[in-house]
């Protein structure tokens, strides 16, 4: 099987490290009791960087390999030990990549030598139980996981960078006069269709110094995909001018340099985006006896067409310096109209699923599906098997005002709400009306929203509503033995289980069960 030399077009699948999770952890220390949270926050995973290399002129490395994934960040640890950051993963790609997405939408062109893309970032860190702690939580017993990593599939089209194209039918001479242009050695012979790849040759002309292109199998029909052309043709759109080379000494029937030149043309105006290129005219071949009296009976004619046409041979040398020159005069008029072009970094940002917004609410077959990048980060940072992290999962979706939309939609007790996406959400059953807040919780890993309310907070909040209505000479103590009074004279009769009242009773009092009320 034949290994390619030149690859032009890849599909990659990228992924980017996911963050390292965060840890729970408790300072220990002899004769230093509670010592508080020190749990370490995980370290974000590497991103997927694509980055413009002058000295990188295929895509062959991905063809062989096309899946390709940066390092994961590293998990927190107590002390207050941060994970480490995930290495980033930088690709080299050719000046003139074209990224796109599978289905054909533009994500960036990499154009300039050091440009950079990131395709992929890494996920987030998650945070500690010591990046946790508030003055109400003081001793979180969670940690959030880390976010996984971005996954994309992306198509690299190398469109190459040349400042002058040449185009023509096969056998034409292009490999020809690149290889008499410069030191570049394509492949040479005398039957159709030799140059199988676009070849790039460096040329100098005084002092402006351009690089020469050239396109293999462009033949009629080459925009509907006849030949090798259709192939090839983006190769020439970044080109300040386009070359046409054309043969003068063909020993095909029913050739003639001028309908070549409207054959090509046609071509170049179908595929489109070609228009504005200054165009040259090189009739190649003029060392052949025939190719020269072609060439003197047809260059008035395209002249008179506005080309500047210029007679030559790739094998005596005649008439290169003119072209040459031509063609650095038209490279350098562009350079200096064209804008100077800086290194960029461009970062994909995805949008969220809302647009922009907090969160969005929709029904569906399934039930209730919440959409957003706040929650559906958050669901993903979640240790499900941690109850006091669920407890903080809830309070966050509350202060949000999941819950409050959802019950002004219409949701009731009961019904699935989804988090996420489609194919990878997670279900919670709604429950409104459950009072929210992570920093009532007690010990660690309980939920005391779970329990019965103590009397004790009870007494106090009863005492406090009854302040404002004092008289002017009852304290604190006075209310609350009128509330103790109150509540006893409201309590039942107090009976054990023998049915025969109270243990011990005052003789004569109400308690007594031989008294007599008659």
């Amino acid at each position: 099987m034949a290994v390619p030399t030149f690859v032009d077009q890849v599909t990659l699948h990228i992924s980017a490290g996911r963050g390292g999770n965060g840890v729970a952890s408790v300072h220990r220390e002899k004769f230093k009791p509670l010592g508080g949270p020190d749990g370490g926050n995980g370290g974000p995973g590497g991103s997927v960087i694509l980055r413009v290399d002058p000295d990188v002129t295929t895509l062959i490395d991905y063809h062989h390999g096309n899946k390709r994934k940066a390092d994961n960040g590293g998990h927190g640890a107590g002390a207050h030990r941060n994970g480490a950051h995930g290495g980033d993963l930088v690709l080299p790609v050719p000046d003139g990549t074209l990224v796109k997405t599978t289905d054909g939408e533009i994500l960036g062109d990499m154009v300039g030598a050091g440009t950079e893309m990131v395709v992929a970032r890494g996920g987030r860190g998650g945070l500690g139980n010591a990046a946790l702690a508030s003055s109400k939580r003081k001793a979180p017993g969670f940690a959030l996981l880390g976010e996984p990593g971005d996954e994309i599939e992306v198509r690299l089209e190398l469109k190459v960078v040349a400042d002058v194209g040449l185009v023509g039918f096969p056998s034409a001479g292009k490999s020809s006069l690149i290889a008499a242009m410069s030191r570049a050695r394509p492949k040479i012979a005398d039957y159709p269709f030799t140059t199988l790849v676009p070849n790039l040759g460096v040329v100098r002309a005084g002092d402006v110094t351009f690089t020469v292109a050239d396109v293999p199998g462009l033949i009629e029909g080459a925009a509907d995909g006849r030949g090798l052309g259709h192939d090839f043709l983006r190769h020439i759109e970044r080109c300040a001018a386009l070359v046409h080379v054309i043969d003068t000494a063909t020993i095909e029937p029913g050739r003639n340099p001028v309908d070549d030149l409207d054959v090509i043309e046609n071509e170049l105006s179908r595929y489109g985006g070609l228009e504005d290129r200054p165009r040259l005219v090189a009739l190649n071949k003029v060392d052949v006896p025939d190719g020269n009296e072609i060439a003197s009976m047809v260059r008035d004619d395209l002249e008179a067409r506005g080309h500047r046409v210029f007679p030559v041979s790739a094998a005596s040398g005649e008439g290169m310096p003119a072209l040459i020159y031509a063609m650095g005069d038209i490279v350098g008029q562009a350079r200096a109209a064209r804008p100077a072009v800086e290194t960029t970094r461009i970062v994909l940002r995805p949008p969220g699923a809302d647009n922009g917004g907090d969160f969005e609410v929709t029904e569906s077959p399934e039930g209730w599906r919440v959409r957003g990048e706040k929650p559906e980060r958050w669901v993903r940072q979640t240790d499900f098997s941690n109850e006091e992290a669920v407890g903080f999962l809830a309070d966050r979706l509350t202060r949000l005002g999941v819950e409050a939309k959802l019950a002004k939609m219409g949701a009731q007790e009961g019904d699935a709400v989804l988090i996420g996406k489609p194919d990878d959400a997670v279900v919670f059953d709604f429950k409104p009306g459950i009072e929210a807040g992570a920093e009532m919780l007690g010990r660690r890993g309980e939920d005391e929203r779970l329990r019965e309310e103590r009397p004790s907070s009870t007494r106090r909040r009863d005492i406090q509503e009854q302040m404002p209505e004092r008289s002017e000479t009852e304290t604190r103590a006075d209310v609350a033995r009128r509330i103790d009074r109150a509540g006893k004279a409201a309590a039942p009769k107090t009976v054990t289980s023998s049915g025969i009242g109270p243990m011990s009773y005052e003789i004569g009092s109400k308690d007594d069960p031989d008294r007599d009320d008659e």
